[in-house]
């Protein structure tokens, strides 16, 4: 059975076709920069080279469809014909209360998805686009929706609920949902298997960042905290949103600006975070790489992040009374050593420590500890991938 897994976040586009029966990862690749001038997608077929393209992708769909062609590209493929997929398993952001496992797509399924759309518009509109694609170009290939906020489902209520009139949670499931589910769960079990010990008996901070980041506590294998909240705007400031800020903000800048609704929802979500404070970019390379140039707001975003994170990682060790292991992935997680010392920086006093020259990797998977740390702190890429796939064959029986 092979299964091609499709995980669109708000400016990229991750893909996997993977063989189930032998657990192989046929080709694998991600479409990055969707939406920026200089966008590109990095194919990598088993047993051959990484291939990078740059190719112009406006949007998700024209991601998707130029996925789909590669994946049958006399040249770069590594299918004859798309008949040959059996399933294909898609990440879905949000789908708020009615789903707590993964679920095979129907047309009610995509109604809820699409009712989504209004508390996660940077995610499930490309989610929605990836699907259409897909039944557009395999009409007869069962899809199965695995969703972000499922992982999630098990935060307690006193953590869940927000401090308004609780009639607004029963009208309208107003709660924190929390996302990157399938990612937090995939690199906090695997955190597990490399302390030698059950997820049950662990403390584990896990510290998803990229373009869009989260922060989420999982105490004895399940979640029970974490920093998005009714929508993926809440928690750390990110490459174009802004993070957790006073309500109150948002009544003042409406009517000094003379904003609408429309117009202030697109200025927290496509504005503000990286690109806003910096005037530069939303991409965090390009922060990184401002900032060792000698650009100010560039520095400034990397302080306010990693800050934001810091604080984190204090109240979740507090909340589950606390910590074993702090574990980084995603993006800038895996890949930014001078952003995760920067993180840690400080926190010796928990029992966190790295070692620099441990630290010094990249998309690998390490413990950059030192040996005398209490709390062990890992790098672990992360397998989103993985998890749909599996989720997809057990929906499919």
């Amino acid at each position: 059975m092979i299964v091609l897994v499709i995980n669109a976040g708000s400016s990229s586009l991750k893909y996997q076709l993977i063989d189930m029966n032998s657990g192989a990862v046929l080709v694998k690749g991600i479409c990055e920069k969707i939406g920026l001038k200089d966008s590109f997608i990095k194919h990598e077929c088993a047993d051959a080279d990484k291939v990078k393209k740059d190719i112009s992708m406006p949007d998700h769909k024209v991601a998707m469809k130029e996925v789909l062609a590669l994946l049958v590209d006399p040249a770069i493929g590594i299918i004859s014909s798309l008949d040959e997929i059996s399933a294909v398993g898609h990440r879905i952001v949000h789908g708020g209360e009615k789903f707590k496992g993964s679920v095979l797509i129907d047309d009610q399924v995509m109604k809820v998805i699409e009712d989504c759309v209004e508390i996660a518009p940077l995610h499930n509109p490309p989610n929605i686009t990836g699907i259409n694609a897909c039944m557009e170009t395999l009409p007869n290939v069962p899809m199965v929706a695995v969703f972000d906020t499922a992982f999630h489902q098990t935060i307690p209520e006193h953590a869940y609920l927000y401090g308004l009139p609780y009639k607004y949670y029963e009208k309208y499931k107003v709660r924190r949902y929390g996302f990157h589910g399938t990612s937090h769960k995939y690199v906090s079990n695997r955190a597990a298997e490399l302390l030698g010990k059950p997820a049950s008996e662990l403390k584990i901070v896990s510290c998803h960042l990229g373009n869009g980041s989260s922060i989420c506590a999982v105490k004895n294998g399940v979640s029970v905290d974490t920093s998005m909240g009714f929508t993926p705007l809440e928690g750390v400031p990110m490459g174009t949103r802004s993070g957790s800020i006073d309500p109150a903000l948002i009544k003042y800048l409406m009517e000094k600006e003379n904003l609408s609704i429309t117009e202030i929802d697109n200025l927290l979500n496509k504005q503000s975070g990286a690109l806003g404070i910096s005037g530069v970019s939303s991409d965090f390379r390009d922060i990184e790489d401002a900032a060792m140039e000698g650009n100010a707001r560039c520095q400034l975003v990397l302080d306010i992040f990693c800050y934001r994170i810091r604080q984190y990682i204090g109240s979740y060790a507090a909340a589950m009374g606390g910590l074993d292991a702090v574990v980084f992935t995603a993006g800038i997680g895996e890949n930014s050593p001078e952003l995760r010392a920067q993180i840690v920086e400080g926190l010796a006093f928990m029992g966190i420590k790295i070692d620099m020259d441990k630290n010094a990797c990249r998309g690998k998977e390490v413990n950059v500890s030192t040996a005398d740390a209490v709390v062990q702190t890992f790098v672990i890429p992360t397998n989103e991938e993985l998890v749909i796939a599996m989720d997809t064959v057990q929906v499919l029986g």
